[in-house]
Formats: C-alpha cells, structure tokens, sequence
C-alpha cells in the first residue's frame, strides 16, 4: 500500500481508537477504514491493487487498463461517459503506479498480466470487454496470453506497445534501444523534468507546428508519474519495451478493436497498431489522422463514441 493509503488507515484507526474512549461506537471511522480497504484487491503475492467500479452492477462491464507512468485516473474521461451508459467500468492501478503496492520485484509484463487477472477473477467478471492503452495494450494481450479468454468478450487495443516496441533482427522497424536506454538514463537523473518533458512535447502531440499545449493536461501526466514508484517506472520501461506480444496476439479469439494515431511518436503505428491488426484474426483497425500517443484525451469525443459502438455491437 503507497504512503497515502498508509496514512489514511493509520489516520482512521487512530481516530477510532480515540473516538472509542469517549463513545461507545465510532461507526465513522470504522466505516472510512473499510471503505478504502473495499478499494483493494491482494494480487497473488500479498501486493494491494487499488481499483475503481463505477456505474451499475449488473451493467454490461468494461475493464480498463492503464499506460506508463500513468493510473486508472488516466481513464477518466472513458469511465465516467460508458457508466453513464449504463456500463459497469472497472480499472485498477497497476502495481507500482498510483495508490496500488509498490513492491521492489514483479515490474514485468507476466506479473502486470497475472494481476490483471486476480482483479478479473476477485470481481469475477464475465463477458468483459478488455481496453488497453499502450502499456496497458501489452497488459491486456498478455492476460489473454497467460490465463485464456474465458471471461473475455472483446478486446481494444489502443496506442497499444504490440507487438513488440524495440528493434531486433526480427523486428528491424521497431524503436532503437538506445531511445529506451536514454529514456532509463532520463528516469534515474530526474524523473520529474522527464515526466513533464514527455507530457509537454510527444505525448500529446504539443511540439507540433501549432499544437496549443494543455498546462492541465501536463500536470495531470505528471502527478500520476510522480505518484507511481521510482523503481516501478523505471522496470517497466524494459516491460513496455522488449515484451514479444506476437504469440499473445494469435490466441486473441475475441472481436478486437485496434486505434492508433497515425502520428504516434511514443509508440509508432507503423510497427505497432498496424502490425498487431495484422497479426489478430478479423482485428478492425481505426487510425485517427494526425492523432498523437494520448488519443484518451486529445481525442477523448472520437474514442468514447468509438468504443461505445464497438461494445454494443
């Protein structure tokens, strides 16, 4: 559980043991420690995994998952407009990021996908229509890869890191690893300024000829960075860079909806959307011209009325 967590409970326990001596029931308190403990799933080694569940219930359920160094919070726009449809959305921080554990092992694709699945399996959804964004892309491909698709109805993909990011003799369009080795360096020297660098240049497109920079859209990027662990972010650049997604993508048995920006200058289209709807059978591509990295929020209208039409198909 991250610093804030702790403090909450710690905080809240105490309130109620003080409370205690001078009434007889502290109801307040007890209830604002179970309800943040009600906001965690223990994934298989013990580490907490803060999710949200909003909408309805017994709503048709959407489970989304996030990009690096982001959280759940980065889903916001998507949730709030698919539960106001009646859908029942559920994202979780992935470990090492957000409000979730921060656990020094387990910064690796297998382990993000596994604890996808101890989510999934706690809630135990059914039907679900899996959504990723670029880490989260890779997440999603993997959970299917690992633990099947069983409890899956469909699949988007989007800015997704499939199926595979770096350069290699097999892959010799993808990115240099001397870009992620520079982007490692980056993290160690001063993650802060890198978070903010990202954010106010490729992410969004913003160092582009005439792109009007958001300083919002910039903060939020970076205070969900600089909530996640150092040491989270910085394996995770090996996770979203090197994971080999081909095997995954040809067990997705699912409808599969793939978006991408054709001016994604984080994850290239080129070796990534283009080729993963090249390798998933029936996958439907959608580019969105001139779209950079994060579409979830430069294009936030398209994509909520493109995934709502792809969901109730």
């Amino acid at each position: 559980m991250n610093a804030f967590a702790q403090l909450f409970v710690v905080s809240a326990l105490a309130l109620a043991a003080a409370t205690s001596q001078a009434q007889p029931v502290a109801q307040p308190a007890a209830r604002a420690v179970a309800a943040l403990a009600s906001n965690y799933i223990a994934a298989k080694d013990g580490t907490p995994l803060y999710y949200k569940d909003w909408g309805p219930k017994d709503g048709p359920v959407v489970v989304f998952s996030h990009g690096w160094p982001l959280n759940s919070d980065s889903w916001e726009s998507q949730m709030m407009f698919l539960a106001d449809k009646g859908y029942r959305v559920i994202a979780h921080d992935r470990r090492g990021h957000g409000r979730s554990g921060q656990p020094w092992n387990g910064n690796h694709m297998d382990q993000y996908a596994d604890d996808l699945a101890a989510v999934i399996e706690a809630l135990n959804l059914k039907n679900a229509t899996l959504v990723g964004f670029s880490t989260g892309g890779g997440e999603v491909a993997r959970y299917i890869g690992r633990h099947g698709s069983q409890r899956v109805a469909k699949v988007v993909l989007v800015s997704a890191v499939t199926p595979l990011m770096v350069k290699t003799p097999a892959n010799p369009d993808g990115v240099p690893m001397e870009v992620f080795d520079g982007l490692r360096k980056a993290s160690a020297d001063n993650r802060a300024q890198l978070y903010k660098d990202i954010a106010g240049g490729p992410f969004f497109g913003f160092n582009r000829p005439g792109a009007k920079p958001s300083e919002g859209q910039v903060d939020s990027f970076w205070r969900q960075g600089m909530l996640a662990g150092h040491k989270a972010t910085y394996d995770s650049i090996k996770a979203f860079s090197e994971s080999n997604f081909v095997e995954d993508l040809k067990k997705l048995d699912k409808p599969t909806l793939v978006i991408h920006g054709d001016d994604d200058q984080i994850v290239p289209i080129e070796t990534t959307g283009r080729a993963t709807a090249k390798l998933v059978k029936n996958a439907r591509l959608i580019e969105y011209a001139g779209g950079p990295h994060g579409i979830t929020d430069t294009h936030k209208n398209r994509l909520n009325q493109d995934l709502l039409e792809f969901i109730k198909r």
